[in-house]
Parts: C-alpha cells; structure tokens; sequence
C-alpha cells in the first residue's frame, strides 16, 4: 500500500524546522565507501543533496575514491600498496591518484549532480590554492601523502554565493617543494567545514557510527559529549579506523562547527534522515 498524503503531509511538518535551521547554511558532506560505489546508495545520495540545495542548504561535497584508485592502479599493472591502513603514494601512484579523483571520479559525480537538476562544478585542492600541504610526518613512510597546513575557502565561498554545489576532490598543493600530495578526505573535509564556518560536517562511512560494542551494529552511541572521547578511545570502544574520523569531528567542532556526525552511508537517504527528521541517524557529537 502506498503512502497516504497525510502521512506524506506529516513528513514535510515534522521537516519544516529543520530546513528553517538550516537555510542559508553550509553542510559540509564526506562521500565515500560503499555509498560511492553502490549505484542505488549513489542516487539517493545525489538526489538528497539536490533536495538541500533546493530548499536553502549550501551543500558542500568532498569526495574520496578508493576503490576507482585501486581499479585503475590494477589496469596499470601496479598493485595498491598500503601501510598500516594508508595508501602508500608514490609518483606514479600519485598521478594516477590524481588523474581519478580529479578527472573521472569529480566529474562523474558533477554530471550526476547536473542530471538530477543540480547545478554543480567540480573543484580540487589545487584550484584556487584550496588545499596547501607539506609531507606528512607518520611513523612510516608513506610517500607522496600530505597534512594540510591552509585552507582557502575562497573559491568555494564564491561558488555558494553563486548557486553551485561544490564537488571536492582531495588533493593538495605542496608548499615544501614542487609535489602535489595526496590528502585523507575525512580531514579535509574537516579542515574545509571550519574554514568554511559550516554549521554541519557529515562524514559517511560504512558502519552505523560509533558502536558500544563493536561487533554489534544494534550498539549505536547516538550521542556523544567531546568531553567523553578520550575515555570512549582508552575503553577501546573507539578504535581502528574510527578514531581519526572521531578526531576530525572533534577537531572541527572545536574549531567552531557546530556540530559532527558519523553516519552510515549504506541507508539510503541518510543526509536528509539526520538533517530534516527527529529521528536522526549515526552517532553525533555534542
């Protein structure tokens, strides 16, 4: 049976002061993981994305690439090298880094933008001196891999102001020498949303947020106070993977967003589940 218009009419109310909080202001939405390369989980993000903008949200998308990278590094003939979970960045690997997100990955989603009556232009680290960055310092090497050091949101204030939707590939310009480096995407969208002054920054990834119990989906830590996350991290509950997108979060919310959250990209219509409902979705801090 399909929706009746009162419950269609209901969904819109329950809306409304949602979009009255956010009108006229930036979100700013990390996009990856299976949400990229799933065609279903891609469209309702697109399609959601489109809504916002339409009804005053200033979207801003930044995007990784992961698996299209390990694609074309294959078709190459060069296997995808990683270090402790990094991907380690050569020169060759670098320009093929950005050869994908630049070029097929950024204008692909550009294009899906436009086709679903968006209007979008496609940006990277490198256009108007977005991303500057020196060589990472790790405890391994990882080669041609960046830490941002400025941001120049200038170029993307410029496209809101004009009505486009920003799509940002993460690549940044080195300002210790001549290379150009390849930058986490979860950072830069962090470090880009307080240059910004968003007053939201998503990051979508692959689990529901953060999990009392890890092995436990049904666990989901919907809030979280930043005061508790060093004690969240010692406890174990976040680990791995999670904490550096936890500490972009806090980062950038110490930093003046507003507020951060970590959703699951796999729910279809997630974005417009957490920014327009009372349900919410994913773990959000406080």
């Amino acid at each position: 049976m399909g929706v009746s218009g009162t419950d269609k009419a209901a969904v819109l109310i329950e809306a409304l002061p949602y979009i009255q909080k956010y009108n006229g202001k930036i979100v700013v939405i990390k996009y990856g993981g299976n949400a990229m390369v799933s065609p279903g989980l891609k469209n309702a993000v697109i399609r959601d994305i489109v809504l916002l903008t339409l009804v005053g949200v200033q979207v801003v998308l930044v995007h990784g690439g992961g698996p299209e990278i390990n694609d074309m590094l294959k078709k190459t003939g060069k296997e995808p090298s990683f270090v402790n979970g990094q991907r380690y960045t050569d020169k060759e690997t670098m320009d093929i880094v950005q050869m994908v997100l630049c070029g097929k990955v950024n204008k692909d989603l550009v294009a899906s933008i436009n086709r679903a009556g968006g209007k979008s232009v496609g940006l990277c680290g490198l256009d108007g001196e977005l991303f500057k960055a020196v060589k990472l310092k790790s405890g391994c090497e990882l080669g041609l891999v960046g830490e941002i050091k400025t941001v120049n949101a200038g170029i993307v204030n410029d496209m809101l102001q004009k009505g486009y939707i920003p799509v940002i590939s993460t690549i940044a310009e080195g300002i210790d020498g001549n290379e150009t480096y390849n930058v986490n995407a979860d950072i830069a969208a962090s470090k880009l949303a307080v240059a910004l002054s968003a007053e939201k920054l998503i990051l979508l990834t692959d689990v529901r947020g953060i999990l009392e119990n890890p092995g436990d989906e049904n666990s989901l830590i919907k809030e979280v106070q930043l005061s508790a996350v060093p004690a969240l991290e010692k406890d174990g509950i976040i680990s791995g993977g999670m904490i550096p997108k936890v500490e972009c979060c806090v980062e950038a919310m110490r930093s003046g967003v507003r507020r951060a959250n970590i959703q699951d990209g796999r729910v279809p219509h997630s974005i417009l589940i957490e920014l327009l409902s009372d349900e919410g979705v994913g773990t959000m801090f406080i």
